[in-house]
Order: C-alpha cells, then structure tokens, then sequence
C-alpha cells in the first residue's frame, strides 16, 4: 500500500486541511476578538503548527515515492519564495510569538 493511500494519512490530511482552512477563516476576524478569543485562537494555530510539523515529519520519513516527491515539490515551491520548510515553520513560530506578546502587552 502506498503512503497516501493509508486511511490514517487520508485522515489526518482532511482534518489538517479542514482545520486549517477553518482557523484562517476564523483568523480574518482576529482584531474583533476579545483577550480570551486571541488567546484561544493563538493556542488552536499552535496546536496545528505542531500537527503539521508531525505530519510532514512521516513523508520526509516515508520511504514512499509519492511522499518523498511530495517533499521535494514542497521545498521546490517554498524555495521559489526563498525559503525552506524548517523557515516556514520558524517563521509561523514568530509570528504567533508576536501575537502572545502583544496579547501580554495589552493585558
């Protein structure tokens, strides 16, 4: 069987995906939240960060084709903005870093 025809991957793929559209959705109406909304959105970004992270994680790990091409049509695409996924990832990093602080600052 192939990587991503593994239910577990197709899952947590449409989740990934679903969540993330839904979270930047939800992200557009971010200057009308109240502290405890920020906060709440600043910790659903983090948790799906790190979900990404995972799942990228097993195609860089995967000895499939299709996930090892998969990783490298992501770092060709990236690359081509001058960045490199572990870039990526650092800088969503910063920028919900920025957030929280700024969240403290209005406390």
């Amino acid at each position: 069987m192939s990587f991503f025809e593994s239910e577990i991957v197709q899952d947590e793929a449409k989740r990934l995906f679903g969540d993330y559209q839904s979270l930047t959705q939800l992200g557009s109406e971010y200057g009308k939240f109240d502290r405890e909304g920020k906060k709440l959105f600043i910790g659903r970004m983090e948790e799906l960060m790190d979900r990404y992270r995972v799942f990228m994680k097993r195609f860089e790990l995967s000895e499939d084709f299709q996930a090892k091409l998969t990783v490298e049509q992501l770092r060709t695409q990236l690359g081509q903005f001058g960045i490199t996924p572990e870039q990526m990832f650092q800088q969503m990093h910063q920028t919900l870093e920025r957030m929280k602080a700024e969240l403290e600052q209005t406390s």
